[in-house]
């Protein structure tokens, strides 16, 4: 006769086989989504130093030591070589680094030019995000794949949650005594993959985590919404932007990549003189010129060369960029995000006076943008330097290879002729009580949540209703 705690033994085990089915899909579907941004995005990490070697001709100067040239000289040398129109200026963030002049080229394109800053001689150039870890960052975060790869990020995303709580589940110590913190077997076993795949995933799961979330930002439904909801509420916003200026409906984000709390912050307006009003009233002034609008220097405007003394005598981090104002009513927009959260800043100056209209940092964020851009600082390597490296690198290694005996286990486990879904509990209901607890995940992320949706009804008309054959 059975014991009394035979039903309680039988209950946790089906339950065990009905998380393992879903750690099984989550597995399936995000394993080489994860791989991918795991090998990356190590490479991504030192993006800097690797940028700096490969470009070295380009980003690096051998006369360091010369006294800078007017910014009005450099861009002076990049017009005499190109025909189309300046609409960013960077600033070397290193003592021997050139500096960065991004050109609107009358057929469109993007293109960046390197110059010497003693000597305003152009280096020579690059398309726009054409460096090695702007490729890299293209092929991270799957740009490449069009309209689409931010949706997959936060479909591979959210599926990488719940593949992390499904596998603590499996991982929790039931009376074993191996695969929790030793493994057993050889690597010729199953039993050897199974254990490092456990134990490899308890010690890097909690960080797999932290970089699915901080990831979220950049995908397309979940990263949108919250940053509209982060902003309109004040929770993302610096509070500067919502001040009695004028505003334009032009947007940081049209001539350099700001800061995720930044992305909806449209720019101010400088106030035209007197005799410029026509033109600035015509309708165009704002809005002309091709997809920057008008760059062309305006009568009256201070110049480039003011402009950056203003914001050299404002203490800006080195390395900062300017944005050149875009028709009469345009400002100049300096903007840098360092390492250091707390010298993030966005300043704009009126074109004509020079006056601050706006001037933004970190600790002007609201909570949520604060922690929002604390993760993600921390997500790509730079808040903790060395350490958020090397602390970086080792979780990558460790996904790659929770990757890799997750899929070596599914192979020696695989029947012949089949995909291996780990086998139904003896009652269905085991697996919908799962499938339910999961969908209540995909609430907070609907993407992931409509995918779950989507797997969860084929299983079950594939097993009619999650009935054992």
């Amino acid at each position: 006769m059975p014991s009394p705690a035979t039903p309680r033994a039988s209950d946790r085990w089906r339950f065990y086989r009905a998380v393992w089915r879903w750690h099984f899909y989550a597995g399936l579907f995000v394993l080489p989504f994860i791989a991918w941004l795991a090998l990356t995005g190590a490479v991504y990490v030192y993006q800097k130093p690797i940028d700096r070697w490969i470009h070295h001709d380009l980003k690096v100067v051998e006369n360091a030591a010369v006294p800078p040239s007017p910014a009005s000289a450099q861009l002076a040398g990049v017009n005499a070589v190109s025909r189309g129109a300046v609409f960013r200026y960077t600033t070397p963030e290193y003592a021997d680094g050139s500096i960065e002049i991004g050109v609107q080229e009358v057929d469109g394109r993007r293109q960046i030019y390197y110059v010497d800053p003693g000597t305003a001689q152009v280096l020579g150039q690059l398309p726009d995000k054409g460096t090695f870890s702007g490729v890299v960052r293209q092929l991270h975060s799957l740009d490449l794949l069009g309209d689409y790869a931010s949706a997959l990020i936060e479909i591979a995303a959210g599926w990488a949650i719940l593949l992390v709580a499904t596998g603590v589940y499996l991982w929790w110590p039931r009376g074993q005594n191996g695969g929790i913190t030793t493994v057993r077997g050889q690597p010729r076993q199953r039993l050897f993959w199974r254990d490092l795949h456990a134990v490899t995933g308890v010690w890097v799961g909690g960080l797999l985590v932290f970089l699915a979330v901080t990831g979220m930002p950049w995908s397309v439904v979940w990263g949108n919404q919250v940053n509209a909801w982060a902003n309109g509420h004040d929770y993302g916003y610096p509070a500067g932007v919502r001040v009695d200026v004028p505003m334009s409906a032009h947007r940081l984000a049209d001539t350099t990549t700001p800061a995720w709390s930044m992305e909806q912050a449209q720019l101010p307006v400088s106030a035209v003189p007197h005799v410029q009003h026509a033109a600035a009233d015509d309708g165009h002034a704002a809005h002309g010129g091709g997809p920057l609008g008008d760059l062309s220097p305006q009568p009256g405007a201070l110049g480039i060369d003011a402009a950056m003394r203003r914001f050299n005598a404002l203490g800006l981090a080195p390395g900062y960029s300017i944005a050149l104002p875009r028709g009469p009513m345009g400002v100049y927009t300096a903007s840098v995000y360092p390492e250091d959260l707390s010298r993030q800043r966005v300043v704009h100056l009126d074109q004509y006076s020079g006056r601050v209209l706006l001037d933004m940092g970190y600790a002007d964020y609201g909570a949520l943008g604060r922690g929002l851009e604390w993760g993600i600082n921390v997500h790509l390597g730079n808040e903790y330097g060395t350490v958020n490296r090397v602390v970086l690198i080792v979780a990558c290694a460790g996904i790659l290879l929770l990757c890799l005996s997750g899929v070596v286990m599914w192979w020696k486990r695989r029947p012949i002729g089949g995909i291996g879904v780990p086998p139904l509990p003896r009652h269905g209901r085991s697996v919908a009580g799962v499938f339910v607890l999961l969908c209540i995940g995909g609430l907070v992320f609907p993407l992931v949540g409509l995918s779950l949706l989507v797997v969860g009804v084929l299983d079950c008309l594939a097993t009619r209703g999650w009935r054992l054959t």
